[in-house]
């Protein structure tokens, strides 16, 4: 299946909403399901929407399956660190349970067996990334907090003030997704989506024209040689185990061992932007965390699930579509 690796560079703050939705946090991952989301809002505006839906949510198999948005800092893709690989046995002097995100082509080396050289990289307290030392003194973002006030006109002119949490990025930082598409015509497609939505901007408050960005790079290949980088090379008769880099929902077909693998749950809800029951209250669903480590037989699909309140005229889905690579399972190599 046609990959393509998306560099976004902010243009400005963004803000991602935290589970807990207080206004003075903000989550350092763009969810999967919020992705698909906004990429859903752009092929509407398209005129691609119906066909999006039959493709993704409503098929049996999804044409498209989207990542989650990680950070990325100078050359190095950040992600979620795989449970068994991480912290690495050894790591005597590096505070590595700090770092929520590695290096994606440093996950791949550990995976093929490489041994971990602790002296070439430190954590970056402020943003959970593990960064190669010396390379900058800074980390891809850091967490602020932007003050607003509002006018009641109601109330004579009252003004209240308020504080929004926000990421800040610096020069050579940004976010990056990765969308695995059955051919190259929906990858095509979902390429023309994140351009538009470039302009329209992802997460909160962009109405202030926060969560705007530009394209640093496409890249096109294969996902795991996209993600992992050109030396990951795993011994093909290790056992596997599969890394999922989006959250899941598990369809029914799913042949998941629950007995093995490493795994977290998330519960996941939000508002209705539909003129229908705008601002209601979506359905709660549980789903796998990004960085999970999965057992099963075959590559996991995920599913849809229609989260729509009650009095909403159409479906609402919540993309549990799952995303991810097989990686040997060697615990803490």
């Amino acid at each position: 299946m046609p990959a393509r690796l998306f560099k976004l560079r902010p243009l400005g703050p963004w803000r991602i909403g935290p589970d807990s939705g207080a206004r003075d946090r903000v989550d350092r991952i763009c969810h999967s399901d919020t992705l698909y989301s906004a990429v859903s809002a752009a092929m509407l505006r398209l005129g691609w929407g119906e066909e999006w839906f039959d493709a993704t949510a409503r098929a049996e198999s999804s044409a498209t399956r989207l990542s989650s948005l990680f950070p990325w800092h100078h050359d190095s893709l950040l992600a979620p660190a795989p449970a068994h690989l991480w912290p690495p046995q050894g790591a005597s002097k590096l505070r590595a349970s700090g770092a929520r995100f590695i290096p994606t082509f440093l996950t791949g080396l550990l995976a093929s067996g490489q041994p971990f050289q602790e002296d070439h990289w430190e954590v970056d307290a402020l943003s959970e990334c593990l960064l190669r030392r010396g390379r900058s003194r800074t980390g891809p973002f850091r967490i602020a907090l932007r003050s607003h006030a509002s006018v009641d006109r109601l109330q004579h002119g009252q003004i209240h003030i308020h504080q929004t949490a926000c990421l800040e990025f610096e020069e050579n930082a940004g976010l990056w997704c990765v969308a695995d598409c059955a051919d190259d015509h929906w990858a095509d497609r979902v390429e023309s989506a994140m351009r538009l939505l470039g302009d329209s901007g992802i997460g909160g408050e962009r109405s202030l024209g926060w969560g705007h960005f530009e394209l640093a790079s496409v890249r096109r290949g294969e996902l795991a040689q996209l993600v992992l980088g050109s030396k990951f090379a795993p011994d093909p008769a290790a056992e596997s185990a599969h890394w999922v880099l989006s959250l899941v929902s598990p369809a029914e077909t799913d042949s998941i061992d629950w007995t093995r693998g490493s795994y977290d749950l998330v519960e996941r809800s939000g508002r209705v932007e539909s003129a229908s029951a705008w601002g209601a209250r979506k359905k709660n669903v549980r789903m796998i965390r990004e960085g999970s480590m999965l057992f099963a037989a075959e590559a996991p699909k995920g599913a849809a699930r229609d989260v729509a309140p009650e009095g909403c005229a159409h479906p609402v889905y919540q993309s549990g579509l799952a995303l991810s690579i097989p990686l040997p399972w060697t615990v803490n190599a």
